[in-house]
């Protein structure tokens, strides 16, 4: 894994992207001794990173999350940390953003403090929600985000699904839609992720080499 210190995940509503984001800021603490994930969506009020809040205190991952619990505040107060987060050259980094022009406009307001650190910003994409089935859908949202944000996105994340009952038809329908996007785009596709009963059976070469499974952290047993 070769992204930068600072990582921004971003993505349209049902995309997936804070389960991505929980992945991801597991799997970096593997690797780096400081791990922070910021949840920064203000655009769903469900399943976001700071229900989680017990859970990453176990790990040693520090969350961080807005300082207004209510969803219905347009933009609300944000951690008061969040420089530090973005600035602290010392600490592996994950904003856990809310992709609908709202949750982005949250960015924008960092974007250029954000610029002068190393930074990659990454788009969720599933590819079973009705508004990213297509490479048009697709585009509609990321041009949105990067003009709202202020912020280029450096690379696609397939994360096409359909909870515990993703199939590898799913992710491969996925995985041709974001290298569709790619070829448009000529942003890379910097992971598939993949729950990891499918991910056990996946063959397809080019989903392999980029191959993220995920575990479930963000639902309960008793949801589908």
């Amino acid at each position: 894994m070769h992204d930068r210190r600072l990582v921004i995940v971003i993505g349209h509503y049902g995309s997936g992207k804070t389960e991505f984001a929980v992945n991801y800021a597991v799997k970096m603490k593997e690797i780096y001794e400081n791990v922070s994930i910021a949840d920064l969506d203000i655009v769903n009020p469900y399943f976001r990173s700071r229900e989680k809040r017990e859970f990453f205190e176990e790990i040693g991952i520090k969350l961080f999350d807005s300082s207004i619990q209510n969803t219905a505040v347009d933009l609300p107060a944000l951690p008061a940390e969040l420089m530090g987060v973005i600035e602290n050259q010392n600490v592996k980094s994950i904003l856990d953003v809310g992709g609908d022009p709202v949750g982005a406009r949250v960015l924008s307001r960092y974007s250029e403090q954000i610029k002068k650190v190393d930074y990659d910003m990454l788009y969720v994409i599933n590819g079973n929600r009705p508004s990213t089935s297509t490479v048009e859908g697709v585009l509609k949202y990321l041009k949105m985000i990067e003009a709202t944000s202020r912020l280029k996105i450096t690379g696609l994340v397939n994360n096409t699904h359909m909870l515990k009952d993703t199939t590898v038809e799913d992710v491969e329908f996925g995985h041709e839609l974001t290298k569709k996007v790619s070829w448009e785009t000529d942003i890379p596709i910097r992971y598939e992720a993949v729950i990891k009963e499918t991910a056990e059976k996946i063959k397809n070469q080019e989903i392999l080499e980029k191959l993220f499974p995920i575990n479930l952290y963000m639902r309960e047993e008793w949801m589908s």
